[in-house]
């Protein structure tokens, strides 16, 4: 490891401090992401401080769920580091506050349950707000469909909306392990997963072909929705996206007039 001006750290040691491994930093740097500063004579590759920035920013934006062709794009974007830390940071600071929010509610609702008191709604569900997608669902399918949506969820039990959770939950579990033993999406085990996950869109609205062909480009389109089937193993929401679109042109008719509403997810 070389020190002063130049100091650089060779790819294990980076990896090693990074907590990830040699084979994801080569990954980055075969992807465009993270150039190391110098290859050795030896063919090791080394890094200096301007790099370690850069895959900083590299692991918190996998964090936040976005795709690795998505970090690309935005790291094109990004011409001051420190603008982009600043943001970066601020987001990380509303995350914290949500999940503080989240860990208050689970211990309010533990200690309500132990001692046998009576629960708030908004005490559960405190952090867990799926009025966030209002905005997105209002730009994609228009304000009667979030509201149609938003009613339908409002008129749900606490334990009818725990249900529908955890259903698209065992959803998007069952298309990580069937992307990660490399199924076809156009095969017999991803197709019927696609027709309970289009089961699980029905529940809310009558869904057509285009909608469901929309809905399965937004999961790789927006990280936000991604990260559902992401987290199950990187590529995974390509996976649905491709496997929704082959049930949907199979299957799925013209959309019907009324288009529905994502909210739930």
């Amino acid at each position: 490891m070389v020190d002063v001006n130049g100091k650089e750290w060779s790819i294990q040691e980076i990896a090693k401090k990074a907590g990830t491994t040699s084979r994801t930093l080569r990954h980055y740097g075969d992807l465009g992401l993270l150039a190391p500063s110098r290859i050795g004579s030896n063919g090791y590759r080394y890094y200096d401080q301007a790099a370690l920035v850069r895959l900083q920013r590299i692991l918190l934006l996998r964090e936040l769920g976005l795709s690795l062709p998505v970090i690309g794009e935005v790291l094109e974007g990004e011409r001051d580091p420190s603008a982009a830390l600043r943001t970066h940071l601020r987001l990380l600071e509303q995350e914290r506050e949500r999940i503080a929010r989240q860990i208050a509610s689970v211990r309010t609702t533990l200690h309500k349950t132990e001692r046998g008191e009576e629960l708030m709604a908004e005490e559960v569900f405190d952090g867990f707000d799926h009025t966030r997608y209002e905005e997105e669902v209002t730009r994609r399918w228009g304000q009667d469909a979030y509201r149609r949506g938003d009613r339908w969820w409002r008129s749900l039990t606490e334990e009818q909306k725990k249900g529908f959770l955890k259903e698209h939950e065992d959803i998007a579990r069952d298309w990580g392990a069937a992307h990660a033993a490399a199924l076809a999406a156009d095969g017999d085990v991803a197709q019927d997963i696609a027709r309970r996950h289009v089961a699980w869109l029905s529940a809310t609205t009558t869904v057509g072909r285009a909608y469901v062909i929309g809905i399965g480009r937004m999961y790789v389109d927006d990280p936000r929705f991604g990260v559902h089937y992401d987290k199950h193993g990187e590529g995974t929401a390509e996976f649905v996206r491709d496997a929704l679109t082959v049930y949907a042109e199979r299957h799925l008719a013209d959309d019907p007039a009324a288009t529905g509403s994502a909210c739930a997810e």
